[in-house]
């Protein structure tokens, strides 16, 4: 990456930091499907984990995204325990957003530890194989980080970064045109998908794509938004920031970034990031869309 490059995004960075610091949930926000696939309160149980330092959890950031399940049916709670598998047989569909280790909660430097120890992650990958279901969302440095080991128990190599587009938009948007939100009854009936920064990962061939990144720079720094010169970074083909699996007799989808699924109210103005924000109007859609393929 060019140094021209690497001092653009500096004062950009510091600005969105200076705003996700003072995100707050859009509690106006709401989004009823036109064909909601449940009754009123009669879908599966789906848990929002709280137990693991998480940036986004169902009483706080992800208010919006239980609000969108509840709207289609699901009943939704917040998951408070460590992991295990007797616990884990009380839900149907496990939703982990952006966990952190207890040692990165208020300090976004390297090195950053798994969210979970590995009880835990052989209980998660245990319950999946024999029939659960997980949405598992990191989004950039550190949140890939904390999240390695457990996408790792399932094939999944997330690189612990933020990727960046190299077009400079303030947010990113994939669609089939330019083969970056690829074919998939996830992806059926929806034509953008709108992403914020977010990270990257690897997939294994069982796997199946949803977003692919093009053009694209993967950057690892030290420090959360903080950029330099030696900041190691590696091009984003290959990498993708969407994808789902079978995994057993479980389902698995993976995704590379969190405030999509949110509807928030950031920085002094209040601006919106996420569902509420007017390009991302299928976001929720795609959401529930990821919801209906994990519940076959």
């Amino acid at each position: 990456m060019t140094a021209w490059r690497l001092l653009f995004l500096l004062p950009i960075s510091g600005a969105f930091h200076t705003a996700m610091a003072q995100q707050i949930a859009d509690t106006t926000f709401i989004y009823i499907p036109q064909q909601p696939k449940n009754l009123p309160g009669r879908g599966s149980v789906v848990w929002i984990d709280e137990a693991h330092m998480n940036f986004h959890t169902m009483s706080g950031r992800y208010a919006p995204f239980a609000k969108v399940l509840q709207q289609d049916g699901y009943r939704v709670g917040a998951n408070t325990q460590a992991f295990d598998l007797a616990g884990l047989q009380s839900c149907r569909i496990l939703v982990i957003s952006n966990a952190l280790d207890s040692s990165n909660a208020r300090n976004w430097n390297l090195p950053n530890p798994s969210a979970f120890s590995a009880d835990e992650i052989e209980a998660v990958n245990q319950w999946v194989e024999t029939g659960g279901r997980l949405l598992l969302i990191a989004d950039h440095m550190p949140f890939a980080g904390a999240a390695e080991a457990l996408a790792q128990s399932f094939g999944i190599e997330f690189l612990n970064c933020f990727a960046n587009d190299n077009r400079r938009r303030n947010f990113e948007r994939f669609f089939p045109e330019n083969g970056t939100l690829l074919p998939h009854p996830i992806t059926q009936g929806i034509d953008t998908v709108v992403t914020f920064t977010g990270s990257a990962f690897r997939i294994p061939e069982r796997a199946t794509p949803l977003l692919a990144l093009k053009n694209y720079t993967l950057m690892m720094p030290a420090v959360a938004w903080q950029f330099e010169e030696n900041s190691p970074h590696l091009p984003g083909e290959g990498y993708f920031q969407g994808a789902c699996l079978a995994y057993g007799r479980g389902r698995v989808v993976v995704m590379g970034e969190a405030a999509m699924f949110s509807a928030q109210l950031a920085g002094p103005n209040r601006n919106p990031v996420g569902m509420n924000t007017p390009e991302a109007g299928q976001n929720a859609q795609f959401l529930l869309n990821i919801l209906h393929w994990l519940d076959e």
